[in-house]
């Protein structure tokens, strides 16, 4: 993959970050963006104007315009799996038709949530939401984020097929009064099926004579789900077009929808909707998923960093790096390339991080002296979630921006090398004005841009995920008594199992 563009980005060699301040007092502003109620500070990273100018170039070589109108127009941009990606529709961005069949998916999803408010299904004190992935982590992160403060329903969201993680939820609910989400794009999912099926057991058992009239299905596979038992209306469809790591907008949002309220939702879609927007008409030198993609890109292709981390400066977004690990690995955690040939480059690092003061005690040890360089994303808000006095936030903030500070100055120290810090070690941050839905919303579908430019910058489709199936195709043949292991797997399986 060596073209003029890349071999000029290959030789960039930007001085070190403290130079680079030096040498232009508008950098501040020059690598910062605001939009949507979110501010973002690129200018300790070593982007230059330079740099930008070879990345543009890039992107019109690899036609990123013109892939981009592609998505948002609906076509064909998922070649392997020959469908469109249209998440983006579901928030009101996209072809006139697809936001219209979105809209009308919304229409009935507020319709049952309107209904489960009058207690059409009866009194409903508990959520009890089944998914795995995309069908998961996305409503999980939006009520942790969003719903501490709402007493409307209590939301459980279990993914993991360890009954522990079943019966935690099963010890906090009355069966009696538990609504239970099914959350699956095909419906045919193994791990959320047998969950599913162990928690419509559990509701018998507990008294509830018709438990699949407390189950709603939210999936692109309606006829699948029917066939399950899942009455008719209590079934959400989403199109087969939405990937399920880019769904939370669609029908998989409903737990989030129906315990947040609705107008929560809607704002949530709005946020999302002026952060398209954004990307779609900015041009790149402010561009925030454009220039995110071009720091990405400069670190994993011209430095070699293999790993990009993410620490959320905010208890409440504490699931946010869980988040993006699946988004961004797996979109592109590719080798190959939409033309089916080797990428013959790094792709997607690895994406990992945690929250807060936490992580300065576990592993900034790392980032500040090791021998890796390990791009850094600090996500802060500024207005506090709390209601104690404003020192806990305070201190937060400051560790937070202290850290980037650090990180980038660094601390010579020939008496002792020991407690020398190299610094010009990079990072980004993003200050949220206010958490709430609409912001939320922006830095999700901001998070969704990104890995899209990253993609086609590489020349990676991001939307399929064939990486995920072989695993647990052998799985589900190894249940059935259908496949041969190797001799260290097959000890295993008699050792666990007999």
């Amino acid at each position: 993959m060596s073209s003029p563009e890349w071999r000029a980005i290959e030789a960039l060699q930007p001085p070190r970050l403290e130079t680079l301040f030096a040498q232009d007092a508008g950098r501040v502003a020059r690598f910062g963006v605001d939009v949507a109620g979110l501010h973002f500070d690129w200018s300790k990273t070593h982007l230059t104007t330079e740099a930008v100018a070879v990345f543009e170039a890039l992107a019109t070589a690899q036609n990123l315009s013109g892939k981009r109108e592609a998505l948002f127009r609906g076509e064909v941009i998922n070649q392997t799996e020959g469908r469109a990606a249209e998440h983006t529709a579901e928030r009101g961005e996209g072809a006139p038709e697809s936001v219209a069949r979105a809209g009308m998916l919304h229409a009935r999803m507020r319709a049952l949530i309107d209904a489960i408010e009058m207690e059409a299904l009866g009194p409903i004190a508990h959520i009890l939401h089944i998914g795995i992935g995309g069908s998961a982590l996305g409503p999980d992160l939006l009520i942790d984020a969003l719903g501490r403060d709402e007493d409307r329903y209590e939301v459980a969201v279990v993914s993991n097929v360890d009954g522990c993680a079943l019966e935690e939820a099963f010890a906090r609910f009355d069966p009696t009064a538990t609504l239970l989400v099914i959350a699956s794009k095909t419906f045919t999912t193994t791990e959320t099926l047998l969950n599913a099926t162990s928690a419509l057991e559990w509701m018998r058992e507990g008294g509830v004579e018709d438990a699949y009239g407390r189950v709603v299905a939210l999936t692109a596979a309606p006829d699948t789900a029917l066939e399950w038992g899942v009455d008719e209306t209590r079934i959400l469809p989403f199109a087969e077009s939405v990937g399920g790591r880019y769904s939370l907008w669609s029908s998989i949002g409903f737990p989030a929808a129906l315990a947040l309220g609705w107008e929560a939702f809607e704002e949530l879609l709005e946020g999302a909707g002026e952060m398209d927007r954004h990307f779609r008409l900015a041009a790149a030198h402010e561009n925030a998923p454009m220039l995110a993609a071009f720091a990405d890109l400069f670190y994993t292709q011209v430095k070699g960093a293999q790993t990009r981390a993410s620490f959320a400066y905010d208890e409440r977004l504490r699931l946010l790096p869980s988040y993006l690990q699946q988004l961004e690995m797996e979109s592109n955690g590719k080798s190959v390339g939409a033309d089916g040939q080797s990428v013959g480059r790094a792709t997607a690092p690895v994406t990992w991080g945690g929250v807060g003061t936490d992580a300065q005690h576990a592993v900034f040890q790392l980032l500040h002296q090791g021998t890796q360089l390990i791009p850094v994303e600090f996500v802060a808000v500024a207005e506090p979630g709390d209601a104690l006095d404003d020192a806990h936030h305070e201190q937060l903030l400051l560790n937070c921006f202290a850290q980037g500070a650090a990180l980038m100055k660094g601390r010579a120290n020939e008496a002792d090398p020991a407690r020398a810090y190299p610094g010009d070690r990079p990072s980004a941050t993003i200050l949220i004005e206010a958490l709430d839905p609409r912001s939320l919303g922006a830095l999700i579908a901001f998070y969704e841009q990104r890995t899209f430019v990253n993609a086609v910058l590489l020349g990676i489709n991001p939307f399929d995920q064939f990486g995920v199936e072989l695993g647990k195709e052998m799985a589900k043949a190894a249940a059935q008594g259908g496949l041969d292991f190797d001799p260290s797997t097959t000890d295993l399986i008699q050792r666990a199992l007999g």
